[in-house]
Formats: C-alpha cells, structure tokens, sequence
C-alpha cells in the first residue's frame, strides 16, 4: 500500500462512519413541538433498550436568551443506596415545624438543598430536586430507563411558559447496545416550545401523561393551585403512569379524581434510605417536627382533600409508604395503596372507603384518627397498625373490612410498643364486622399498656363465614358484645364520632 493510502483511508473510513445513520429514535416533546407543558419529562424511545451513562451532561438552553436554564450531570450518583446510623442524641425540633411562606420556592430561585426548619443543609453529594417547595429537596433519578425509552426528568419547575427551549445530550449519556445514538447537540437540534400562557385557575385542571392535558404531572398541577384556596378545584387525572415523586403542602379544598385505581398509577421508588431525614433532627413522631422525604406521594400540612379512583404506591421496601398523609378532613374513595414498611402514614383525620392497602408490617402507621370502611388490607405477616394517638382524639376504626395475610406468616391486627419514649397509653383500634384471613389468634400482637383501647366486634372468617375463634385474643383487648355495648357500637359505626365531628361526604356522591 503506498503511503497516501495509509493517509487517506482512516480519513476516510472516519468519514464514512460519520455518515452512517443513527438509530431510529423517537422524540418526546417531537422535535419543534408547540404548546408543550412546563412540567414535561423528556424521552428517547429507540428500536433497542437503551442504557445510561455514567458522566456527561443534560442541558436545557432558552433559545432566546441563549441561557442555560437546567444542566442534569450524570457523574452524580442518584441518592444514597444503604442506610445510615444517627446519633443517640438526636432530638425532635424545639418548636413546630414552622409551613408558612410568603413565596414556593423552586429550583430557579432557590439552590436545592437549602435548609428549613433546625435541619442542616442536604450534602450536594446525590442529585438534588426542590418538589413542592421543600428547599431541603429531594433524591431522585435524572435519567429512567423503562423498556425502550430514556426518560429525562429536569428540575422540578425550571421550565417557563411560552419559551422556545434547546436540549443537548453529550455523548456516552444514553447508549444503545448498536453504538448507533451519538447524543444530541446544536447540530441536530431537538427544540420544543412550551404553551404561550399561564392556564387559568378554572375548576378542572386535567393531568396527562401524554402531554395533551393542562399539566403532565400531578406535582405540576398541585404546585400551580394557591396555598389554602378556599375554592374547590377538581385534578382531573387521565389513565397513565406518572412515574414522578409528589411532595404537596399547604393545599386546601382540592379533588384529585383518578380514572381507576387500574389504570391511573402514581409511583416511584422512593425510601427513607433514598431520601433520609436529617442527621440532626428526628422526624415522623411528634406534631410539628420535621417533615420526612420518605414517601412516593405525600400530602403535608393540608386539609379537606378528597382522593379517588387512583393508586399511590412505592416501588422500593423499607420504611416506604406509598402514600403520607397529614392534615385533617382527607377522604379516600377507590384509592389503592402500595407500599412496605408504613404503606400508609396517616396524621391528622383520615377517611377510608372502598380502598386497599397493599403493604409490610406496620402496613397503617399514624397518630391521627382513621376511620376505613368496606376496606381491603393485605401485608406479609406482622402488624397492619401502629396506632399512636393520644386522647382527646380517636385512633383507628375498622368497619366492614378485611384484614389478610398473603403469605405463610400471619398477620395481626397491630401492636402499641415502646417507641420514643411512649407505649401509647392511649391507643385505640377498634374492628367491626370485619372478616380476616391468615391471622394471628392472639389479634393483637404486642400491646404495652392495659389502657389501650383494642376493641373487636363480630370478626369472621373471610372463607367460610363463620365466627372466628376469639378465646386467645390479647389480654389487654375487649370482646364487643350486644346488648351489652350496643351505644358503643352504634358511635363507633358513625365516622363522625372518630374524626372529631367531621361527617365525609357519601362516596361517589355526585358533589365530590
């Protein structure tokens, strides 16, 4: 071969794969869509199953400006994978959690990881996202892969309406086993533009996973309603998977109606070791304290909320519930749950109907006043409650219910243990012609005061009907019986008298 040829052929050959096609790739918003939502995700659907990087970047640049608004670096781990050890003499904060606010914070005005409360910063060592205004912020995923497609996720809230915006992908950031997909830059560019206007706060707000909706998230529309409306405003929320942390608070008077608990999906894998309390400050306990990062859907500080037809759930075990709930006047029509450890926190007072509850021991944590009716709960074995409320207020009541266990272990209606200083002297559970399944004979697996209130009235079996045998139920607990206690029966059937006067609506009452 002569020696130009040496020269001229890997040029050439350089060229020639320069040229070579990509692979197909589908984009989500299309390349120089119109109207996009400013709560969209990114996707890269290929032929292929893709893979992520471990360096370079994502960058969202203002066409008009020219202005980098987001930048996602891969070289930063998602959040921590095992758990830490706190110091023995960590305490519950000095004063309540303080919630009010003159502004939401987001991540354009407020660096992610700013502390609130007596917390100290969040180490910038993981991705960090501000979601709902909590500047402490959040753990999460900057990149999901899920089948074929790449889903980008941004930073909560750095999109504006009608701006033209640029995403560039660096090499190496998505893979495809073909080596076909070079990443994105100016050269070929994938520019999209997001609605022209602001919506008007009108009655409905329609969630989309498709993007044709008013938001594409459920987080989107829940940080575009006020603090404390006093109007009611309806979340209409299509069938979808909205995979998406929710972190809300200090929402009043809002509905978020599912399109079946079947087919509309709120999740993410989420965890106390993926999103840990502070190392300074205790948190889940005591009204007030810190609130905790540890749930798939949270709902924190609010009030007079229904939630129906939908399901919340965590894809990861531990401490996660799938939903967390504190304020008062919540109702749950149709909700399915799915969580591990605490599937459910419920704090403040809580209504349950036709809903079901997928979780680990401890499947109901709370130290509110619950009152669940024609409700299904299944766990692994172990206690389905942690009822931790003190008097004057109610804890959990359980009417036409079942109780389940799904494995070999039997489960057991729930336990009232020394636990930071307190056996919950008053601890109430009280369970009302329920029917159970694979359950532990003596009801109530660990009570740790005779002053808790464990009542049971007319358990049957879920297979055959029959009354089950009650002679070994725990000493601190109590038989129901008529005509003995049938005034006792009566208010306990009525949720009113558990949720401190607050009557819920009757379910799918067309008002709601």
């Amino acid at each position: 071969m002569r020696k130009i040829d040496c020269l001229i052929l890997p040029a050439m050959l350089a060229f020639l794969l320069s040229c070579t096609p990509s692979t197909s790739v589908v984009f989500f918003p299309s390349r120089g869509a119109d109207a996009v939502c400013v709560d969209t995700h990114l996707m890269l659907t290929f032929e292929e199953t893709p893979s992520i990087g471990t360096s370079g970047w994502i960058r969202i640049f203002d066409v008009g400006t020219g202005e980098c608004v987001d930048s996602l670096d891969l070289s930063v781990p998602a959040g921590p994978t095992e758990s830490r050890t706190y110091a023995a003499d960590i305490d519950y904060t000095k004063i309540p959690y303080d919630y009010a606010r003159e502004f939401v914070p987001t991540n354009r005005n407020t660096v992610p990881g700013t502390p609130s409360g007596t917390a100290e910063p969040t180490p910038p060592e993981y991705q960090l996202t501000i979601i709902g205004g909590f500047t402490d912020a959040f753990h999460f995923h900057p990149v999901l892969v899920r089948g074929n497609t790449a889903v980008i996720y941004p930073h909560n809230n750095v999109l504006e309406y009608g701006r033209k915006y640029r995403v560039t992908l660096d090499d190496g950031v998505i893979a495809v086993p073909s080596g076909q997909f070079r990443g994105v830059t100016k050269k070929n560019a994938w520019t999209f533009t997001t609605a022209a206007e602001t919506p008007s706060l009108k009655d409905t707000l329609i969630v989309d996973a498709s993007g044709e909706g008013d938001f594409s998230t459920l987080q989107g529309a829940l940080d575009f309603i006020p603090d404390f409306s006093a109007d009611t405003v309806f979340i209409r929320v299509l069938p979808g998977d909205y995979e998406e942390i929710v972190y809300v608070r200090n929402k009043s008077n809002v509905v978020i109606l599912g399109s079946g608990a079947d087919v509309t999906r709120v999740h993410y894998a989420n965890n106390e070791v993926f999103n840990p309390h502070p190392m300074t400050v205790k948190t889940n306990e005591r009204a007030g304290t810190f609130p905790q990062r540890r749930a798939a859907v949270a709902f924190d500080h609010c009030s007079d909320l229904v939630l129906r037809d939908i399901t919340f759930a965590t894809d990861l075990k531990g401490q996660a519930e799938g939903l967390f709930l504190n304020g008062d006047r919540i109702a749950l029509y149709g909700v399915h749950i799915i969580g591990d450890g605490d599937a459910l926190q419920a704090n403040g007072s809580v209504y349950m109907e036709a809903c079901e509850i997928d979780g680990g021991g401890d499947t109901i944590l709370g130290r509110g006043s619950l009152f669940a009716w024609r409700c299904a709960f299944r766990n692994q074995g172990g206690p389905f409650t942690w009822v931790r409320n003190f008097k004057p207020a109610h804890g959990d009541v359980f009417v036409e219910c079942t109780f389940e266990s799904v494995s070999p272990v039997p489960a057991d209606y729930g336990r009232s243990v020394f636990n930071h200083g307190s056996t919950y002297p008053d601890a109430e559970m009280v369970v009302i012609d329920c029917r159970t399944r694979n359950l532990n004979p003596l009801g109530w697996s660990a009570l740790g005061e005779p002053t808790v209130m464990m009542l049971e009235y007319n358990t049957r079996d879920m297979d055959s009907g029959e009354l089950v045998d009650v002679s070994g139920r725990h000493r601190f607990s109590r038989q129901l019986s008529l005509p003995r206690d049938r005034h006792l029966l009566e208010a306990y059937r009525d949720p009113a008298f558990v949720l401190g006067g607050w009557k819920p609506a009757a379910a799918f009452d067309s008002s709601i």
